[in-house]
């Protein structure tokens, strides 16, 4: 089994699961920081789903894809967090 055998038929299973229940958490989150977490977490997924795609067909390009929609996950998370502080303060 090599590396692209390995990744097509154990890694993204693994990752298509993995995004079918978070999903149901991103609905199903009782509080609206749980949905917050469940989206970062689905980006996330979706990261690895293209860095993974860009190994199996051997483009690299799509890597700083992946790069930028680190950063602007990072980057919501982040101000999300700054508003439920400057929220919990106003309360």
């Amino acid at each position: 089994m090599n590396l692209e055998d390995f990744l097509a038929y154990i890694i993204l299973p693994i990752l298509s699961t993995s995004t079918l229940l978070v999903f149901i958490r991103f609905l199903m989150g009782p509080s609206l920081s749980d949905r917050v977490v469940s989206l970062d977490l689905l980006i996330t997924i979706g990261i690895s789903i293209i860095a993974v795609y860009s190994i199996v067909t051997n483009r690299p390009s799509f890597l700083d894809i992946a790069m930028i929609f680190a950063l602007i996950a990072f980057l919501s998370t982040v101000a999300f967090s700054y508003y439920l502080e400057k929220r919990k303060k106003n309360e």
